[in-house]
């Protein structure tokens, strides 16, 4: 083999070896603050806590744990509550549960209450529903993004599994300042049928799917690079009054790129938003950061003993991640 043939079959292997991550995000989105309410249904049925029947624990004495996925009920897989229910007798339950990643049967026996009605002593839990704000649609592939963080089992603090999700039309009623080193939280009310989007994924930079309704391919803006973000000045784009997006001047005080979704810490200067929320507020998650013209971040958490600051997650590792459930 001479030289040439050596190279030329070099430049094929490297040709050959190309990573297959390249991102095709657009560099200019639509740019979102709208308030969405949120719907995702679990892969399981999720144990989240217990109570008394004629004054005992019968499921936690039983064996059961809160955080247990519950996969069968007396031999029978269960897609749902409705299935459980259906699924479970008086007596001689065997129910399987997912544990540390390991399959266990545990044996169940209903109780009977006061009223004459079996009970099972377990709080169960498939649907998780909450609000939060859209953060962008990219008008490449319809892919949205929002929330900026994954959306967790409150009594396990677990990642929801999804099977399926949607977004849909949320209204502010009213908002509850923060206080106290109590963060406070938006108050909303909700068309579940007024769909905007439905969810594909539940990842650590938030969630995403494919937007489906019609939107102002001309409210675009473009996406600022990691390098690009500074300390400084800069705003939060959300909806504190009925479905009014505004803006609010906050200051970038430090940047951190190695923190997976607190790459930014910022502090609340808007008066008015001071005024109104007394800081961050739940529901804001994936409220969109502008600096320079630019989309630079989005709301993800906020400082619980200090509500005047948040912390925000790159805009570009939300993009990143839209892609590949596009």
């Amino acid at each position: 083999m001479n030289f040439k043939n050596k190279l030329l079959n070099l430049l094929l292997f490297t040709l050959f070896i190309i990573p297959n991550f390249v991102f095709a995000y657009s560099n200019q989105v639509v740019l979102g603050g709208d308030s969405i309410g949120i719907e995702v249904k679990s892969t399981y049925i999720t144990i989240v806590g217990f109570y008394k029947v004629e004054n005992k624990y019968i499921a936690k004495e039983a064996g059961f744990q809160i955080g247990d996925k519950v996969l069968k009920v007396n031999g029978e897989e269960i897609d749902d509550i409705h299935d459980m229910t259906n699924s479970i007798q008086e007596k001689n339950n065997t129910i399987t549960v997912l544990r540390d990643e390991k399959e266990k049967d545990i044996k169940l026996n209903l109780v009977k209450d006061d009223a004459g009605v079996y009970k099972t002593g377990l709080y169960v839990k498939d649907k998780i529903s909450g609000i939060g704000t859209l953060t962008y649609i990219d008008p490449g592939n319809n892919v949205f993004g929002a929330l900026g963080h994954e959306i967790s089992e409150s009594s396990t603090l677990e990642k929801v599994e999804i099977k399926d999700g949607k977004i849909f039309y949320s209204n502010i009623t009213g908002i509850k300042k923060s206080s106290g080193g109590n963060p406070g939280e938006k108050n909303a009310t909700f068309n579940s049928n007024d769909i905007f989007g439905t969810i594909k994924a539940n990842e650590v930079s938030g969630i995403f799917g494919h937007y489906q309704k019609e939107y102002d391919e001309s409210n675009l803006i473009e996406v600022a690079e990691e390098t690009e973000v500074h300390e400084g000045k800069a705003y939060i784009r959300t909806v504190v009054d009925k479905n009014k997006i505004e803006e609010f001047e906050i200051n970038i005080t430090k940047i951190n790129a190695d923190s997976g979704v607190k790459n930014i810490l910022f502090e609340v200067t808007d008066e008015e938003l001071l005024e109104k929320t007394s800081g961050i507020v739940s529901g804001m998650s994936g409220s969109p950061i502008i600096q320079d013209d630019k989309l630079v971040a989005a709301v993800t958490h906020v400082v619980v003993s200090d509500p005047m600051k948040g912390y925000g997650i790159f805009i570009t590792t939300m993009l990143e991640e839209g892609d590949k459930n596009s």
